[in-house]
């Protein structure tokens, strides 16, 4: 990876790159999740044309190669950031990071006072990320599909 990493807005035309970086993000995990949770994880191209339609969405270039993305819905005071997802071989390299750096602007745009997402227990990377950029896991405890979620809130700053 180089150091050369540029962020923009998501078109449909990175759809195709969304849902692969999307599988391989998450396929390691695969056995973890319920089929009905991973394919919620994991939406085909009509799922995140979908997404695409209901918030903003985001990507992150390693020249020209899609290394990660994140999508977001604006919820009037809270955002709710969604589909974060990095290459395996691109984590450690601070895609992440530059994706949770956007998405919190955004919602500070937005003027929400909560930024807000849903993981998995068994993301444990993911969640040590999350923590280190101010989220902590609520007590609310969701479900997807038989797949146990943790809730996690940022609170901005007005």
């Amino acid at each position: 990876m180089t150091s050369d990493l540029c962020i923009r807005p998501a078109t449909a035309a990175d759809a195709d790159a969304i849902v692969s970086v999307l599988a391989a993000a998450f396929l390691e995990f695969q056995p973890l999740y319920t089929p009905e949770g991973f394919r919620a994880t994991t939406p085909d191209v009509a799922g995140v044309l979908a997404r695409m339609s209901e918030g903003p969405s985001w990507v992150v270039l390693d020249g020209s190669r899609v290394v990660g993305t994140a999508a977001a819905i604006d919820r009037g005071n809270e955002i709710y950031l969604r589909g974060m997802a990095v290459l395996p071989s691109a984590q450690g390299g601070g895609v992440a990071t530059k994706l949770l750096a956007v998405v919190t602007q955004f919602a500070v745009d937005q003027g929400a006072s909560l930024l807000t997402l849903s993981t998995t227990p068994f993301l444990e990377s993911a969640i040590r990320l999350y923590e280190q950029h101010g989220f902590a896991a609520s007590d609310h405890r969701l479900d997807l599909f038989g797949t146990p979620l943790i809730r996690m809130v940022k609170r901005l700053s007005p």
